[in-house]
Protein backbone atom coordinates (compact mmCIF):
# COMPACT_ATOMS: atom_id res chain seq x y z
CA UNK A 1 0.00 0.00 0.00
CA UNK A 2 1.25 3.47 -0.82
CA UNK A 3 0.08 6.63 0.99
CA UNK A 4 1.08 10.05 -0.25
CA UNK A 5 3.78 11.59 1.96
CA UNK A 6 2.27 15.10 2.12
CA UNK A 7 -0.87 14.85 4.25
CA UNK A 8 -0.86 18.43 5.51
CA UNK A 9 -4.13 20.37 5.41
CA UNK A 10 -5.92 17.95 3.14
CA UNK A 11 -9.30 16.32 3.51
CA UNK A 12 -8.25 13.71 1.00
CA UNK A 13 -5.51 11.13 1.27
CA UNK A 14 -4.05 9.67 -1.88
CA UNK A 15 -3.63 5.91 -1.58
CA UNK A 16 -2.88 3.18 -4.05
CA UNK A 17 -3.27 -0.55 -3.52
CA UNK A 18 -2.01 -3.45 -5.54
CA UNK A 19 -4.31 -6.44 -6.09
CA UNK A 20 -1.81 -8.73 -4.35
CA UNK A 21 -1.83 -6.47 -1.26
CA UNK A 22 -5.62 -6.63 -1.08
CA UNK A 23 -5.56 -10.43 -1.53
CA UNK A 24 -3.03 -10.79 1.29
CA UNK A 25 -4.97 -8.41 3.53
CA UNK A 26 -8.17 -10.47 3.23
CA UNK A 27 -6.38 -13.59 4.48
CA UNK A 28 -4.56 -11.66 7.23
CA UNK A 29 -7.91 -10.44 8.58
CA UNK A 30 -8.68 -14.10 9.35
CA UNK A 31 -5.25 -14.94 10.78
CA UNK A 32 -4.20 -11.90 12.86
CA UNK A 33 -6.94 -11.82 15.51
CA UNK A 34 -6.47 -15.48 16.44
CA UNK A 35 -4.37 -15.99 19.57
CA UNK A 36 -3.86 -19.68 18.85
CA UNK A 37 -3.75 -21.77 15.73
CA UNK A 38 -7.17 -23.38 15.23
CA UNK A 39 -7.48 -27.14 14.80
CA UNK A 40 -9.52 -26.77 11.61
CA UNK A 41 -10.77 -24.09 9.25
CA UNK A 42 -13.35 -24.52 6.50
CA UNK A 43 -13.13 -22.12 3.56
CA UNK A 44 -16.41 -22.12 1.60
CA UNK A 45 -16.36 -21.53 -2.18
CA UNK A 46 -19.38 -20.10 -3.94
CA UNK A 47 -20.35 -18.39 -7.15
CA UNK A 48 -23.11 -15.83 -7.09
CA UNK A 49 -24.77 -13.53 -9.59
CA UNK A 50 -23.99 -9.83 -9.53
CA UNK A 51 -26.54 -7.85 -11.54
CA UNK A 52 -25.25 -5.22 -13.92
CA UNK A 53 -27.03 -2.18 -15.24
CA UNK A 54 -26.67 -1.32 -18.90
CA UNK A 55 -24.41 -3.17 -21.30
CA UNK A 56 -21.24 -3.69 -19.28
CA UNK A 57 -18.40 -5.66 -20.83
CA UNK A 58 -18.39 -9.28 -19.69
CA UNK A 59 -21.97 -9.35 -18.45
CA UNK A 60 -24.53 -11.73 -19.94
CA UNK A 61 -28.27 -12.21 -19.73
CA UNK A 62 -29.56 -14.96 -17.43
CA UNK A 63 -33.06 -16.19 -18.24
CA UNK A 64 -33.67 -17.51 -14.73
CA UNK A 65 -32.80 -14.23 -12.99
CA UNK A 66 -34.07 -12.09 -15.89
CA UNK A 67 -31.15 -9.67 -15.84
CA UNK A 68 -27.61 -9.07 -17.08
CA UNK A 69 -25.01 -10.17 -14.56
CA UNK A 70 -21.41 -11.11 -13.65
CA UNK A 71 -20.50 -14.31 -11.77
CA UNK A 72 -18.06 -13.47 -8.96
CA UNK A 73 -16.21 -16.26 -7.16
CA UNK A 74 -16.39 -15.77 -3.39
CA UNK A 75 -14.44 -17.70 -0.75
CA UNK A 76 -15.39 -17.23 2.90
CA UNK A 77 -14.14 -18.82 6.10
CA UNK A 78 -16.99 -18.33 8.53
CA UNK A 79 -17.81 -14.63 8.26
CA UNK A 80 -14.33 -13.72 6.92
CA UNK A 81 -14.07 -12.95 3.22
CA UNK A 82 -10.88 -14.58 1.90
CA UNK A 83 -11.34 -13.88 -1.81
CA UNK A 84 -13.70 -12.06 -4.17
CA UNK A 85 -13.01 -12.30 -7.88
CA UNK A 86 -15.32 -10.50 -10.29
CA UNK A 87 -15.65 -12.62 -13.43
CA UNK A 88 -17.59 -12.47 -16.67
CA UNK A 89 -20.91 -14.30 -16.75
CA UNK A 90 -19.84 -16.74 -19.45
CA UNK A 91 -17.08 -18.55 -17.50
CA UNK A 92 -17.25 -22.00 -15.97
CA UNK A 93 -18.30 -21.53 -12.33
CA UNK A 94 -15.16 -23.33 -11.09
CA UNK A 95 -12.76 -21.32 -13.25
CA UNK A 96 -10.04 -19.78 -11.12
CA UNK A 97 -11.09 -21.63 -7.96
CA UNK A 98 -8.03 -23.87 -7.84
CA UNK A 99 -5.59 -20.96 -8.19
CA UNK A 100 -7.41 -19.00 -5.47
CA UNK A 101 -7.40 -21.98 -3.10
CA UNK A 102 -3.70 -22.57 -3.70
CA UNK A 103 -2.91 -18.90 -2.99
CA UNK A 104 -5.05 -18.79 0.16
CA UNK A 105 -3.75 -22.10 1.52
CA UNK A 106 -0.12 -21.09 0.93
CA UNK A 107 -0.72 -17.85 2.85
CA UNK A 108 -2.43 -19.68 5.71
CA UNK A 109 0.38 -22.27 5.86
CA UNK A 110 2.91 -19.44 6.28
CA UNK A 111 1.28 -18.82 9.68
CA UNK A 112 -0.38 -22.08 10.69
CA UNK A 113 1.47 -25.29 9.85
CA UNK A 114 -0.76 -27.81 11.64
CA UNK A 115 -4.26 -26.48 10.95
CA UNK A 116 -6.53 -28.89 9.07
CA UNK A 117 -7.99 -27.09 6.06
CA UNK A 118 -11.20 -28.44 4.61
CA UNK A 119 -12.90 -26.74 1.69
CA UNK A 120 -16.66 -26.65 1.32
CA UNK A 121 -18.14 -26.35 -2.13
CA UNK A 122 -20.89 -27.75 -4.27
CA UNK A 123 -20.54 -30.20 -7.15
CA UNK A 124 -19.24 -27.41 -9.40
CA UNK A 125 -15.84 -27.92 -7.77
CA UNK A 126 -15.71 -31.71 -8.25
CA UNK A 127 -13.32 -31.41 -11.18
CA UNK A 128 -10.23 -33.41 -12.07
CA UNK A 129 -7.89 -30.42 -11.70
CA UNK A 130 -9.13 -29.85 -8.13
CA UNK A 131 -9.75 -33.45 -7.04
CA UNK A 132 -6.55 -35.12 -8.33
CA UNK A 133 -2.87 -34.68 -7.36
CA UNK A 134 -1.19 -32.45 -6.47
CA UNK A 135 -4.30 -31.31 -4.53
CA UNK A 136 -5.33 -34.97 -3.93
CA UNK A 137 -8.80 -34.26 -2.55
CA UNK A 138 -11.56 -36.66 -1.55
CA UNK A 139 -15.14 -35.55 -1.09
CA UNK A 140 -16.63 -36.40 2.29
CA UNK A 141 -20.09 -35.78 3.67
CA UNK A 142 -20.23 -32.96 6.19
CA UNK A 143 -23.63 -34.02 7.52
CA UNK A 144 -25.12 -30.71 6.41
CA UNK A 145 -25.64 -31.66 2.79
CA UNK A 146 -22.52 -29.82 1.65
CA UNK A 147 -19.39 -31.76 0.70
CA UNK A 148 -16.23 -31.02 2.64
CA UNK A 149 -12.98 -31.51 0.79
CA UNK A 150 -9.84 -32.25 2.82
CA UNK A 151 -7.17 -29.93 1.46
CA UNK A 152 -4.02 -30.29 3.53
Amino acid sequence: MHIASDLSDSRYIEMSLTPSAVEAFLVEVLIEPMEHEPKRIIPDMNVTDDPTHGEQVGSAFNGYYQHEYYTPLLIFCGCHLLSAKLRPANVNPAEGALAELQRIIAHIRDHWLAVQIMVRGDSTYSRDDIMTPPMNLRAINSGSGFPLLPMC
